[in-house]
């Protein structure tokens, strides 16, 4: 199905979604206007994501712990970042996350139009990650003007706009590791502190691999979770019994739908890899060395393993990539989806409803961005 190539491919000022959705309708493989071959099938996407060997990860000319990595240098660093992100390390914070989206919940206006992306699921994010990390509560401002910052950027595609946005996340991020690791033994104990110490190899992180993990952290995982809860909230305020039922729903029923909401709208749009050497996708011939795409939103998406017009979370479970797949799925996977369930659990239980001020008013995000980037709602 990549016999007749479009002339020229670029999702720039475009909805992903809808612009993927019209692609594979006639291609399973294209090449954008960067030169990316861009990979749109759910079979091609997951094929490539489980050969790591063929599709390396190392990409990116700034060093990105983990999954920037490949091979033994990616196993390493995985074992130590899923120190601080396994069930057992997690458990501790989760009545601290319900306590964040209680508080949150409850400070928020009725009756008045709020934007579920940066009023809500922004905020959430700044303050569940801060509390998990043991961060000061005066960065919230702070972190919460950088995402505003980080996303005009990225919207904008401006590169040199986007590396100095980059450098001012670094900076906050030395800010609060700097003087743990000056204080040493004397540090206030945290999940940064802790990570501050950690060892590899026998030797102690350095600092361009702290800031690295952090900054997936942090810079990553805000802008992800504010667009989550735009795109859960746009959803539940137009499927009203949707929204009741996970009043009293258990916590893997609530998991279950959210992943298949974000399954259908997902704002986790791509990762990159670089091939090693020559390879076939779908009939396409790649040469060694080429950027490859693989979109996660047009693989979610794709008639030939989803059935478009149903929406069920138990049958679409096992093949549902929003959190990737092999070596490389995403680290953070539980830690996103915990505070996905207690910021919802935490809206529906404080409120009588969420109402859309009107389908026409929700705006789409447009690339290299997914999801919404305005959900107008009103809390009652």
């Amino acid at each position: 199905m990549t016999d007749h190539m479009p002339d020229e491919v670029s999702a720039v000022g475009r909805d992903h979604r809808a612009y993927t959705d019209e692609l594979r309708a006639n291609h399973d493989v294209v090449q954008n206007v960067s030169g990316e071959w861009v990979l749109l099938r759910h079979a091609d996407v997951m094929a490539a994501a489980m050969d790591h060997r063929t599709f390396s990860s190392a990409v990116s000319r700034y060093l990105q712990v983990p999954n920037g990595l490949d091979g033994d240098e990616h196993t390493t660093m995985r074992e130590v970042i899923e120190r601080h992100l396994s069930e057992e390390a997690l458990a501790p914070f989760l009545p601290v996350f319900e306590e964040v989206a209680a508080t949150l919940a409850g400070e928020l206006p009725r009756g008045v139009v709020l934007d579920a992306v940066t009023d809500i699921g922004a905020v959430f994010a700044v303050r569940a990650q801060c509390a998990w990390l043991g961060w000061p509560q005066e960065l919230e401002p702070r972190l919460l003007e950088w995402m505003a910052d980080n996303h005009a950027a990225t919207r904008s595609g401006d590169r040199a706009w986007m590396a100095d946005v980059a450098d001012q996340f670094d900076e906050i991020i030395r800010s609060v590791i700097l003087p743990r690791r000056a204080a040493g033994a004397d540090a206030h104990d945290d999940v940064t502190t802790r990570l501050c110490r950690d060892e590899v190899d026998g030797r102690r992180l350095t600092e361009a691999e702290i800031v690295s993990i952090l900054r997936n952290w942090t810079g990553g995982d805000l802008g992800s979770i504010a667009l989550c809860v735009g795109v859960l909230m746009a959803h539940l305020a137009e499927e009203p019994p949707m929204a009741e039922w996970l009043r009293s729903a258990t916590d893997s029923e609530v998991d279950a739908i959210i992943d298949e909401i974000l399954r259908i709208d997902d704002p986790f749009v791509s990762n990159r890899r670089v091939t090693t050497c020559p390879v076939t996708v779908s009939g396409q011939e790649i040469p060694e060395g080429a950027r490859v795409k693989l979109h996660w939103t047009s693989a979610n998406r794709d008639e030939a393993v989803f059935d478009s017009d149903r929406f069920d979370p138990t049958a679409h479970a096992d093949a549902n990539l929003v959190y990737g797949i092999g070596k490389h799925v995403c680290p953070g996977r539980l830690l996103s989806t915990w505070e996905l369930r207690v910021a919802i659990r935490a809206l529906l239980s404080s409120v009588n409803s969420i109402e859309m001020v009107s389908h026409d008013a929700l705006e789409r995000e447009v690339a290299p961005v997914g999801g919404y980037h305005r959900v107008p709602v009103v809390l009652v």
